[in-house]
């Protein structure tokens, strides 16, 4: 028994520190504007795009970010996974493909838009190389005095 509400408390506690990543627009538009936060979104691929894999690793997953991004930002991101085998016909009401369509035509890996709770776009950028996920809040954070 002692070992099950151990466990319970280990999942509630590791849910606490999980981050809520939006793939819907509308969903992170309602989050922001109730919120008062602007949204970080991000295109990436994060199975086969190396400088994808640095940012989850370096920033994404660390505490520091995760403890930024809830007070400050909601995000987003549009995840464009490896496809194996046959390509699979575009579907144009993927959430993915339509945020690809409105904020990043030219399809660059990673990209970070930095939005307002309406969904405008006040900066957008692509990677920077820094080497702490400190350096990366800050510049995620200029961009929005930009």
């Amino acid at each position: 028994m002692k070992k099950c509400v151990l466990l319970v408390c280990l999942m509630l506690n590791a849910a606490g520190f999980c981050q809520e990543w939006n793939v819907d627009l509308e969903t992170a538009k309602s989050k922001a504007i109730a919120q008062n936060k602007n949204i970080l979104l991000v295109f990436s691929g994060s199975d086969w795009c190396s400088r994808c894999i640095e940012l989850e690793r370096k920033v994404w997953q660390s505490e520091e970010f995760k403890t930024e991004a809830d007070k400050n930002w909601i995000l987003l991101r549009a995840d464009f996974l490896q496809k194996k085998g046959e390509s699979e016909p575009v579907d144009i009401n993927d959430p993915k493909i339509i945020l690809t369509e409105r904020y990043n035509r030219n399809g660059f890996f990673p990209y970070i838009v930095l939005l307002d709770k309406y969904g405008r776009v006040i900066e957008r950028d692509g990677y920077e190389q820094f080497n702490t996920a400190k350096e990366y809040i800050e510049y995620f954070k200029k961009l929005g005095k930009k």
